[in-house]
């Protein structure tokens, strides 16, 4: 699904690729703000979203093909250590970035917590396989 919603990501970028349809919206300020109420928009960008999503989900809660015994202690750092390196970054970008790269760093914040988490888990379990080959 991460794969998938990586490649509909660039095609949705590189050619405005849109599915515009009739949802219900809770809230919604296009032109006016309108509260629970029926909207035509373009979900495509919600889709990929969803799809990136659950893929990031489904990698970063999925077992390992060989699980050890000690895996859950390094996913326990890993989230710790992302949940901090999260945190860095929204601060980084909250002093430093302005505008219209702020709205990006937000919807780069959806994943980056996963992202972190996959770096430092892998990080971890390459450190612990590299002790016991020695």
């Amino acid at each position: 699904m991460l794969c998938a919603g990586i490649l509909l990501g660039l095609f949705y970028s590189m050619f405005d690729f849109r599915i515009t349809l009739p949802v219900f919206a809770v809230y919604s300020s296009f032109f006016e703000i309108k509260l629970f109420t029926i909207i035509r928009t373009n979900i495509a960008d919600e889709i990929i979203l969803l799809i990136l999503l659950m893929g990031f989900i489904f990698i970063s809660f999925s077992r390992e093909r060989n699980e050890r015994k000690n895996d859950g202690i390094l996913r326990a750092n890993a989230l710790y250590y992302a949940m901090i390196s999260n945190a860095i970054f929204l601060i980084f970008a909250i002093l430093f970035v302005f505008g219209q790269g702020f709205i990006t760093i937000l919807i780069l914040n959806i994943f980056s917590v996963f992202i972190f988490y996959l770096f430092y888990f892998y990080r971890f379990r390459y450190k612990e396989w590299r002790k016991s080959v020695k």
